[in-house]
């Protein structure tokens, strides 16, 4: 058996084209990036995102800070970024530089604004079952398996790491999908007997291969969140000759990566369209 590649690269290109059309439909939006630091790796995420967004017709405000911002400057700049009405979403670049608190800046931005899907209000919506705007990665694995027709209802989810942006969401969306999830992390006692009972694997913990092929179950579907950085080059969480047993498998790069963007990019237009919405009904009120 070799496993159907699921192609985050081209479906993240189809999903960009509708965002575009709602853009059309919606008008101008905003999306505003912070970056605090000169982080080579977050230079390059920041990049690829406001590339993205420019690609639709998303008004990509770029903003850098020098290391040295303190943490009141960065939530005056973020309380300013809230109050302007021509901003549709608001995303921090992670990491910050240590004399910022994360949780500050995250629990700054308008849960309306969230993009990223990390303030408090947005994830404990997702906990309720109500989920408003959603971390772009999990968001873009459950659109892999609907576009691949792979149906979590019923299905055994194993999701390996338990961070806020990736495993905790992720299992939620999953369970919320009627699926039967496992969370393991890394100090899940005999990984390998839970994650050859996954029918849906999804790794997520930042470790290089550290999913064997001998631990996925034949027929099963991986997703493969790693970005695991080598003088080799990237390279995920999953071992590639899990290829052979799975029946289908994101590739590293080009699976979850592209996606994530993607979702980003949707997430600013439905923050668009709640915040037209919200204005709408204040005002025939």
């Amino acid at each position: 058996m070799t496993a159907t590649r699921i192609d985050g690269k081209a479906l993240a290109a189809k999903v960009r084209e509708e965002v575009a059309a709602e853009v059309a439909e919606v008008g101008a939006l905003g999306l505003a990036t912070v970056l605090v630091g000169d982080d080579p790796a977050s230079d390059v995420y920041i990049r690829g995102k406001q590339k993205a967004a420019q690609s639709v017709g998303i008004d990509a405000r770029d903003i850098r800070l020098p290391a040295e911002t303190s943490e009141e400057e960065l939530l005056a700049l973020l309380a300013e970024l809230n109050a302007d009405d021509a901003v549709d979403g608001i995303l921090v670049q992670l990491p910050l530089p240590s004399h910022i608190e994360e949780a500050k800046a995250i629990g700054a931005v308008d849960p309306g604004k969230d993009v990223d899907g990390f303030h408090p209000v947005n994830a404990g919506l997702l906990y309720l079952g109500r989920p408003a705007l959603v971390p772009g990665t999990p968001l873009g694995i459950m659109r892999m398996l609907a576009e691949y027709e792979i149906e979590p209802k019923g299905a055994h989810a194993v999701v390996v790491g338990r961070s806020n942006i990736v495993g905790k969401p992720m299992a939620h969306l999953l369970l919320q999908s009627h699926a039967t999830v496992t969370i393991c992390h890394s100090r899940t006692r005999d990984l390998e007997r839970h994650t050859l009972d996954a029918d849906i694997l999804v790794a997520a913990i930042g470790r290089l291969h550290v999913i064997r092929a001998d631990m996925v179950k034949p027929g099963a579907t991986v997703i493969d969140v790693g970005m695991n950085r080598t003088d080799d080059g990237l390279f995920g969480d999953v071992d590639p000759a899990a290829g052979e047993r799975a029946a289908f498998m994101t590739p590293v790069p080009g699976g979850v990566g592209p996606m994530t963007i993607a979702m980003l990019l949707k997430n600013t237009v439905a923050a668009a369209r709640a915040r037209r919405a919200a204005a709408i009904a204040k005002s025939a009120g």
